[in-house]
């Protein structure tokens, strides 16, 4: 799995909108939908924001792991 999937699964599991995320990330809808789109590209530093916001880990985020393991805290 791909992390523009698992962006849009866990925005849907936590019963978000894209404007809502997208306020999270200090971006607008639009570019927030083409990240789920595929279109364009995350930022490495949204992608650690949204690992924070929904306390999962970047390799869970990335796909990388299927193991929702928390964000290691600092």
């Amino acid at each position: 799995m791909e992390y523009h999937l698992r962006i849009r699964d866990l925005r849907e599991d936590f019963d978000k909108t894209q404007q809502e995320i997208a306020e999270v990330l200090g971006t607008s809808q639009t570019m927030y939908a083409r990240y789920e789109r595929r279109a364009n590209e995350m930022p490495l530093r949204h992608l650690i924001t949204l690992a924070r916001y929904y306390n999962v880990s970047l390799d869970y985020l990335t796909g990388i792991s299927s193991v929702k393991q928390p964000f290691p805290s600092r």
